[in-house]
């Protein structure tokens, strides 16, 4: 079906009109041509179900936390079928969300040992509210 505004195209990928707009100027949407004419189409720009699926894509992988050029590259990949680099490209984004969860790890282990120490410790400042304090 290609009957959507962009209004709609966005409705449908859950983002705003300028989001679509920006995505556009990115290249990860195409952005069609605006019909001649005033009849029912009246030069509005139609957008079909590839366009949804396409945003729908961009925006989970975004979610993913694949950075928009990673998400272009899939985007071509997509049209040439090179399974090698897309899984290259997974398994880099796997290895950085390793390294974030370890990271997470580590702070939440402190932040318990600073509340343990706060709920335990003495009078005075609470080691929380001391522990961000620069040197």
């Amino acid at each position: 079906m290609m009957g959507m505004t962009i209004a709609g195209l966005a409705r449908e990928g859950g983002v705003g009109v300028e989001t679509v707009r920006y995505y556009q100027r990115r290249r990860l949407l195409d952005t069609p041509d605006r019909p001649d004419g005033a009849g029912t189409t009246g030069g509005i720009r139609r957008y079909g179900n590839e366009d949804v699926r396409r945003l729908r894509f961009i925006r989970s992988a975004q979610a993913a936390g694949f950075t928009l050029e990673q998400i272009g590259e899939l985007l071509a990949l997509d049209a040439t079928d090179d399974r090698a680099r897309a899984r290259q490209l997974a398994n880099e984004r796997i290895a950085a969300l390793d390294a974030k969860i370890e990271e997470l790890e580590r702070v939440r282990i402190s932040l318990r040992r600073l509340a343990r120490e706060c709920g335990d410790g003495p009078d005075g400042p609470c080691p929380i509210l001391t522990a961000f304090e620069a040197d």
